[in-house]
């Protein structure tokens, strides 16, 4: 399987090891397959008795083939151990409905991120031996608050990379930025930003781009790449869980072989959702696909009207991962959609003006799988009350943004299919919010809310956050957007 850009018409072809390396195109795209492998109802049927481990490997393998099968499966066994994975990697849960909650947070950062992050810097040590590089890796992040701690948890004192990440200073809760101040790791380094996610994402894809900065790199054994789902090597394993999702709905006895399940994701930078579609396209048997937003409804415009306009109000909510405004991996989608011309022209509008619109034709083939929903503030804490009230379910502030989406999508299609909605953080990274959700007061502090969300629902703290407010402080720093460069040179000396 050998990958290409989502901007060039002439279509340079990489392999998956280059393309785990490099991360983004040299161009500015975004790497995708030369073509979607099929998966078979043979397959599903095997991989129906397989566990996690297994069925990661066989599904990784079918886009990584320059890796061996047994590369893979000791990689997919290492990183979602179950002392890792405490619950499981991605069980679900029944609600009312028909809809499932499929928990992707029992990992080691309690956030869907590790689903993929615990595997990518396995992928990526690999790479390094496969192409012949000698360089070390310097993995540049840009966080909304999950992606940063997974990838700081899951790339820590692995030799030949260092990692930077940044965040935006009152983008993200109390938790997440304990999280990422307190990490611990001689390979790492953090810091806050004054602005938001977005400023902080033109701000990595600017150093990426400069000739200069490589040059600078280069010149000191390092080179680029990334940890975020522009990664190929991010977006490939949360493939995986779809998969895995259909496999536990037919041993459940909700569907049959061949029957088809609907997938709600809560969605910022569009990589979780896009997974979903790619599983589609290789031949899963899902129908809808439900793209979850805030208040920062960018995406749900998109999808009701063919335009993209990021000329828009930036709103901070209580779902923080998702407070975006550009969508990285759309681009993605488009490439599926419009092919290469279309794609470029997309995006060189998107920086020019800061919109775009498509074609008639090609909102007619998105609209055939995709729908848009979007829940406002007090949507998302009224789903939360009624979740808890209806089901027992304890959801996370941006589970409860799909959850409320879903419900909309079923209640305005009468779509009755069972609905796998992505639950992508535990409620406790988010306590602080779940808390005055349910019960319309704060906690004494952010930090106490953990302890009072678990002394009054009966739900227990993940292990990754129990203690939190007592670790070590370790990253302090805070810098104009414009000055990220020199934060990372000063961190390099």
């Amino acid at each position: 399987m050998k990958f290409q850009s989502t901007r060039d018409q002439s279509a340079t072809k990489f392999s998956a090891a280059q393309v785990i390396k490099q991360g983004l195109a040299s161009d500015g795209g975004l790497f995708v397959p030369e073509s979607i492998p099929t998966l078979t109802v043979a397959e599903i049927e095997a991989l129906r008795n397989a566990d996690y481990p297994t069925r990661a490997a066989k599904i990784l393998g079918k886009f990584l083939t320059d890796y061996t099968e047994e590369e893979l499966l000791a990689d997919c066994r290492a990183a979602y151990a179950e002392s890792s994975f405490v619950g499981g990697a991605a069980p679900l849960v029944a609600l009312k409905n028909n809809v499932f909650s499929m928990e992707l947070w029992h990992g080691p950062t309690a956030a869907f991120k590790d689903m993929a992050l615990q595997i990518m810097p396995r992928l990526l040590s690999r790479a390094l031996v496969k192409t012949g590089e000698e360089r070390t890796a310097l993995i540049l992040v840009a966080t909304s608050g999950d992606t940063g701690k997974a990838a700081l948890e899951g790339y820590k004192d692995i030799d030949r990379i260092k990692m930077v990440v940044f965040y935006p200073v009152d983008g993200v809760s109390r938790v997440q930025k304990l999280q990422m101040q307190t990490q611990t790791g001689n390979n790492v380094y953090v810091c806050a930003i004054n602005g938001n996610f977005d400023d902080a994402q033109t701000g990595v894809k600017k150093i990426f781009s400069s000739d200069e900065d490589v040059k600078y790199l280069n010149e000191k054994g390092f080179f680029f790449s990334s940890a975020n789902s522009i990664n190929w090597g991010r977006l490939a394993p949360q493939i995986v869980y779809y998969v895995s999702a259909y496999c536990d709905l037919l041993n459940n006895g909700t569907l049959q072989m061949g029957e088809k399940m609907n997938v709600t994701v809560p969605t910022g930078n569009f990589g979780n959702i896009l997974a979903a579609y790619i599983a589609k396209l290789m031949g899963l048997p899902i129908d809808r696909l439900v793209c979850a937003s805030n208040k920062n409804n960018i995406l749900t415009d998109f999808f009701r009207t063919g335009t993209y306009d990021r000329n828009r109000a930036f709103h901070l909510t209580m779902s923080p991962s998702m407070d975006i405004l550009i969508s990285s991996n759309l681009e993605r989608l488009l490439y599926f959609m419009a092919g290469a011309e279309h794609t470029a022209a997309y995006m060189e509008s998107l920086n020019k003006t800061g919109a775009y619109t498509i074609e008639p034709e090609i909102k007619k083939a998105i609209d055939a799988s995709f729908s848009g929903f979007c829940a406002n503030e007090e949507e998302t804490a009224q789903t939360i009350r009624d979740t808890m009230k209806e089901s027992g379910y304890l959801a996370d502030t941006h589970t409860a943004v799909a959850l409320s989406a879903a419900r909309q999508y079923m209640k305005v299609s009468g779509d009755t299919k069972p609905m796998v909605v992505a639950s992508t953080a535990s409620p406790y990274k988010f306590a602080n919010d779940v808390y005055r959700s349910l019960y319309g007061t704060n906690p004494t502090d952010p930090l106490a809310a953990l302890d009072e969300l678990s002394a009054k629902t009966g739900t227990e703290i993940p292990y990754p956050l129990r203690g939190i407010g007592q670790r070590k402080i370790r990253f302090t720093d805070v810098v104009p957007a414009a000055d990220m460069w020199k934060a990372v040179q000063k961190y390099l000396g």
